[in-house]
């Protein structure tokens, strides 16, 4: 199978190949999937230039997302799901075989039915994201009637979240760069967009609900907020935050949090909770089913121009960046 792969850490157009490889086979409860997409988050090209742990493998085969159909399944798995449309998530995880060529093996309750009205390009822009969202909302329940505030709600993981928010009955206020990524923010069902560039966010905040605050924050940046956060969000409110790249290492603002009783979550959707991520398969399969979610995507590049992909990515590349390997 023609496969794209790195032996070492470094920039994608030193370290990643394009050639063939042994198309993998099936172990017990695994699926086959004959990738059509696959869909490259930051995540991915991080861990290729070494920034979250070293080489465990001779090779890696990147890429957690992706999606395809099943061709062949492994023992105990049903032999009904061959030739069903699944999305993928997960697939590099823990073992070097990404999504990143023709086939990929993963474990079968990573292979998600995807449904006959969602294209095989939209569900590639699935996976990472849309569960990281899914737990972001709802890792403590419902919403409904909540105010929820999501940070960089035209992002990857912050756009789903608002549409997620948006769909369990929340007030949903996000914040945004620019003009273009406000239009893409309204589109997911946001009821306001704050651009931070040109307003107060804790003042226009604040306004907005009355003086009332925020019940829940969607964190894209949770050291660079954290003094806001602080600020907007509700007694025995939650931040729940997946990333902090402007500040690696934040000092926490321990009595500020501790006298509003303020729940902080961690979310690493590849070690969250099992019954979590079913919960967030079956939410995201019954919208996608009812024709609710709306997917952004960036260019679409061929296998062999995976190095192109890498580096618009790496150029914060507005939207999906998707691979086409059998489209």
């Amino acid at each position: 199978m023609r496969a794209i792969w790195y032996e070492k850490f470094g920039p994608a157009k030193d370290v990643l190949n394009f050639g063939e490889k042994e198309t993998p086979t099936p172990a017990a409860g695994e699926v086959l999937v004959k990738i059509a997409y696959n869909g490259i988050n930051p995540v991915d090209v991080k861990v290729r230039v070494g920034g979250r742990a070293g080489m465990r493998d001779s090779f890696v085969i990147p890429h957690q997302d992706g999606s395809g159909i099943i061709e062949a399944v492994g023992e105990g798995v049903d032999a009904a799901r061959v030739g069903e449309r699944v999305w993928i998530y997960e697939a590099q995880w823990g073992k070097p075989f990404g999504a990143a060529a023709d086939y990929t093996c993963i474990v079968q309750n990573r292979a998600v039915r995807l449904p006959d009205n969602t294209g095989l390009d939209e569900g590639a822009c699935l996976g990472v994201p849309a569960m990281t969202a899914h737990r972001c909302v709802y890792g403590d329940g419902s919403v409904d009637g909540q105010t929820v505030l999501v940070t960089g709600g035209a992002g990857a993981v912050g756009n789903y979240a608002v549409q997620f928010a948006k769909l369990g009955g929340a007030t949903v206020i996000t914040t945004v760069s620019s003009d273009e990524k406000a239009d893409l923010a309204h589109r997911a069902g946001a009821d306001y967009v704050i651009n931070y560039r040109s307003e107060d966010v804790k003042d226009r905040i604040m306004a907005l609900t009355d003086g009332a605050g925020i019940d829940r924050i969607v964190e894209v940046e949770f050291g660079g907020n954290i003094n806001t956060s602080t600020a907007i969000i509700k007694n025995n409110g939650v931040i729940a935050t997946y990333a902090s790249d402007a500040e690696k290492n934040p000092t926490v603002p321990f009595y500020r949090l501790l006298y509003k009783n303020i729940q902080v979550r961690h979310e690493l959707v590849f070690i969250m909770p099992e019954d979590g991520k079913d919960l967030a398969m079956a939410d995201i399969t019954r919208w996608l089913d009812a024709g609710h979610l709306v997917h952004h995507m960036n260019e679409t590049f061929d296998l062999e121009d995976t190095v192109l992909a890498h580096e618009a990515v790496e150029a914060a590349a507005f939207g999906k960046v998707l691979i086409g390997v059998n489209p």
